[in-house]
């Protein structure tokens, strides 16, 4: 296991009490470089949306663990966010909510020369996802090749 993964393990271990003890989701934990500088992030939801307050109050109490326990090496930015509506489809939880729904997928390689397709969820497991285009056909992905997918938008 690496580093990253094993400080992403070790932070939701931490946070998830905070965020299930007040009735907030835990989506994701990362732990990312941009720049030169290194982000810890956890994104939190709930019925309704997170707001400011939200954040605040779970960043300022696993602040506190983060640096009693102080497990990272090194300095890092930790930050508690909103997943927003953009976020991509990761766990489980997140296929089941969007069974039904639209989403937008992107692949690395084109597949029929495309690489971005809209279609409604119809079925996911372990390996893969099926969708139902607009005119009523199937596709299935590996999710091995998918660089998105996420819940689709209008505007």
């Amino acid at each position: 296991m690496s580093k990253r993964e094993q400080y992403e393990e070790r932070t939701q271990e931490l946070i998830l009490p905070i965020v299930e003890e007040n009735h907030f989701e835990l989506v994701d934990v990362e732990y990312v470089k941009e720049g030169s500088d290194w982000y810890l992030r956890a994104y939190i939801d709930k019925a309704g949306g997170i707001t400011v307050d939200d954040c605040e109050l779970v960043s300022r109490r696993m602040n506190e663990l983060l640096d009693q326990y102080d497990f990272i090496e090194g300095a890092y930015i930790f930050e508690v966010s909103s997943p927003g509506l953009g976020r991509p489809l990761k766990k489980e939880k997140d296929y089941i909510r969007s069974m039904g729904k639209e989403l937008e997928i992107r692949t690395y390689r084109a597949v029929n020369r495309e690489k971005e397709f809209y279609g409604i969820l119809k079925a996911y497991d372990e390996g893969t996802v099926t969708i139902q285009q607009e005119d009523g056909t199937e596709l299935s992905f590996e999710k091995s090749n998918l660089a998105l997918i996420r819940l689709a938008f209008d505007f």
